[in-house]
């Protein structure tokens, strides 16, 4: 994506990841509980391959918010903030 903004994923509720993105029988996460917020982000960050599934599945006020908190891997950590300059300050 472009821009922060344009990622316009809910804030609340539950979300079931596709299984392209989570091959595990448990794919439905509660954006109320912290733990599976960030592992919903997680995973979306690191399996995605689609600006489709950034752009419904992720908020990008609450990925802000949560940046410092994702354990992703070094080269994803990078290349989000190399084109994101508001998450390198997060």
């Amino acid at each position: 994506t472009r821009t922060l903004t344009e990622l316009a994923g809910p804030t609340r509720g539950v979300v079931e990841l596709p299984i392209r993105l989570m091959w595990n029988t448990e794919r439905t996460f509660d954006l109320g509980d912290p733990d599976q917020l960030l592992w919903l982000y997680e995973n979306v960050l690191r399996e995605t391959t689609r600006a489709d599934d950034l752009r419904q599945l992720v908020n990008g006020r609450t990925l802000r918010r949560v940046w410092r908190l994702l354990n992703l891997p070094r080269p994803v950590r990078q290349a989000w903030e190399s084109r994101h300059r508001a998450l390198r300050a997060a």
